[in-house]
């Protein structure tokens, strides 16, 4: 059998590689069918790519007027043309843009003298809202809220890390029941 270089005369002829992306991977067939229907609400010219006027248009359709700083913004955080896949891409990023488990876990371990896997809510008020970058106090309240914190004021991080990266027992009742 002839190669296919001696079948071209000695040229081969070279495609364009292209980035193969497994943002599809981070999603059940379900949850793509949802993107994709949310993407065709919000192109509305329906030309494959959501631009500013897309979104101008989608806010309109429900009574809205976003200012055009707003809508730059919003098209501004990818770092090209809005096609499907950089929806995906960029709705990934999103919901999965937390630190793997361990690392919050190891964060967090830094704030627990003792080895309990508890944290007093006091320690990590001082931690986060008067070091670094801080949080305000309601951020922190923000932060909190839903936080597996006991009478005493002690947090559990790491139910709380469990909790960030795969929600609440009722979220993932939710998420198998739709």
């Amino acid at each position: 059998m002839a190669s296919r270089k001696a079948k071209s005369g000695g040229k081969q002829k070279k495609r364009a590689q292209r980035a193969t992306s497994n943002v599809f991977a981070m999603f059940d067939q379900a949850q793509i069918q949802e993107f994709k229907e949310a993407f065709t609400l919000i192109d509305q010219n329906r030309d494959g790519f959501i631009d500013r006027e897309d979104l101008h248009d989608m806010f309109a359709s429900m009574g809205k007027d976003p200012e055009n700083k707003v809508l730059d913004e919003m098209v501004g955080e990818a770092p090209g043309p809005i096609n499907f896949t950089m929806f995906l891409t960029l709705f990934g990023e999103k919901l999965n843009g937390t630190d793997p488990e361990e690392t919050i876990k190891n964060a967090f371990k830094t704030l627990d003298d003792n080895g309990s896997g508890l944290i007093n809510e006091d320690d990590l008020v001082d931690a986060l809202c008067m070091r670094g970058d801080r949080l305000t106090k309601d951020e922190f309240e923000q932060m909190c809220y839903g936080a597996p914190i006991d009478d005493r004021g002690d947090l559990d991080y790491i139910a709380f890390c469990r909790i960030i990266k795969h929600g609440t027992k009722d979220e993932e009742l939710v998420k198998k029941s739709g």
